[in-house]
């Protein structure tokens, strides 16, 4: 898995009450594929594959927030999806535990904009 320093850094300089499972997120996120990368991008880590797939948003600390930039369009079902727009999709996770829970559909979900990215060329 191969990190960007610039995340390294903010997250470094994060202060937040679910940092732990945002980092769980990072890693769930950049082993799908050998092809997904990461940068900053909006003030937060952004997760790409031939775009931007999903971005951690800090701003609640409720939550570990990942906002699926296009998650309407994401082929397939993901129950764990939430939002009703045309096009953002957000999974939020509680605490760590459920990251841990949630982790196979975090997966399916980047697999899904991976094969989604792959189809259109």
């Amino acid at each position: 898995m191969r990190t960007d320093p610039e995340v390294d850094g903010w997250f470094a300089e994060l202060d937040h009450p679910l940092k732990d499972g945002m980092l769980l997120v990072r890693r769930i996120v950049l082993g799908v594929d050998p092809g997904v990368g990461e940068c900053i991008k909006w003030k937060s880590p952004t997760f790409t594959f031939d775009g931007n797939i999903a971005s951690i948003d800090p701003r609640t600390k409720r939550y570990a927030n990942l906002m699926f930039h296009q998650g309407a369009a994401l082929p397939g079902k993901h129950p764990t999806l939430e939002g009703g727009g045309g096009t953002v999709r957000y999974m939020r996770f509680a605490d760590l535990e459920e990251v841990k829970e949630k982790r196979s559909d975090l997966e399916r979900a980047i697999r899904a904009w991976i094969e989604l990215r792959t189809l259109r060329q």
